[in-house]
């Protein structure tokens, strides 16, 4: 999809010709967020433009400081991570079909309505990295996934965004779903009955169940923690257990603190399957985001640097894994 050209739809630009001599900032809402790679990846391809514009990390919950913030004239669009990708939407002016779909938002541009005002419109890039990072590395996974299956981990706000970006670009026959919380699950399920009538999706909730599965695709979606509660555990037995059968299966993992090496990632490893890192998702959804604030594809020395630090970055966690 053409994330640029559909973000018209709701408005036009609010950049002036010299908006890149201007001050102007976008900014990541959430919580928990110091670690994340968002302000070097922005601000490596916002240099290379060249411009002035900045980006920075909001640790706030609150809908009402981010629709202020949004109001604020320097503002050009925000990134959001958890736990508002849900909350959030109740305080922006639209969403776009893909995240009305998904139920979930992690980006807000803006644009402009006729007489000048100012609109901000949700939309979701989450989907667009996890389909680029794993059609980077494997080109031919869209074709190999085509009615096979697939497994989500989670059912928050980043879940929604797996579920659709396999619904979209790799049609799997059946996707599960294995989460601590089986009301939380539920809830996402019957959401997608909605909008996705057409994808059967299903909640992977005991070991039993396991041999239905064997998925080609696996995404991950929520922190890295040890698990410690009755649900948590249940959830990561039954990873394990898939993951043993898996055979060559892809894995990838959105998440990528407190190691970019997670657990998860572990598990697909020494299982001897192919893993992606998060750091390579975070990268593209970086990317798309640029591209529509920006209202343009990243200059090219900058989008090679921002590549550039996901490789870096990915290539010290691999170094230090070891497969014993």
């Amino acid at each position: 999809m053409d994330i640029l050209q559909e973000s018209y739809k709701y408005g036009r630009s609010p950049l002036s010709q010299n908006a890149s001599s201007m001050p102007l900032k976008t900014f990541l809402f959430g919580k928990s967020i110091s670690h994340s790679l968002s302000p070097r990846l922005q601000n490596t391809m916002f240099q290379h433009i060249p411009s002035k514009w900045t980006f920075h990390l909001a640790e706030e919950t609150d809908p009402a400081v981010f629709r202020k913030t949004l109001e604020d004239e320097s503002c050009i669009g925000t990134s959001i991570t958890m736990p508002n990708k849900l909350a959030f939407q109740s305080v922006l002016d639209e969403i776009t079909e893909e995240a009305r779909i998904m139920g979930s938002v992690n980006t807000v541009f803006i644009r402009l309505t006729d007489d000048g005002q100012r609109r901000y419109i949700g939309t979701n890039t989450d989907c667009i990295g996890i389909r680029d990072a794993i059609l980077s590395r494997f080109p031919g996974a869209a074709t190999d996934s085509y009615g096979q299956n697939a497994l989500v981990i989670g059912a928050g706000g980043a879940a929604r965004s797996a579920v659709y970006a396999l619904w979209k670009w790799f049609k799997p026959a059946e996707i599960f779903i294995v989460n601590r919380d089986p009301e939380e699950t539920e809830t996402l399920i019957k959401s997608f009955r909605e909008t996705l009538p057409e994808q059967m999706i299903t909640n992977l909730r005991s070991l039993q169940k396991v041999v239905a599965c064997f998925p080609v695709l696996v995404i991950g979606t929520v922190p890295d923690f040890e698990p410690k509660e009755p649900g948590e555990i249940l959830a990561r037995g039954i990873i394990q257990s898939v993951l043993k059968q898996a055979g060559d299966a892809i894995v990838a993992d959105m998440c990528y603190s407190p190691c970019v090496m997670t657990s998860l990632g572990i598990l697909a490893l020494r299982n001897k399957l192919n893993f992606i890192t998060g750091v390579s998702i975070v990268v593209r959804v970086n990317i798309a985001q640029h591209m529509l604030w920006l209202e343009g594809a990243p200059d090219e020395k900058g989008l090679e640097e921002a590549l550039l630090i996901g490789k870096q970055v990915e290539a010290k966690a691999f170094e230090l894994f070891s497969p014993v």
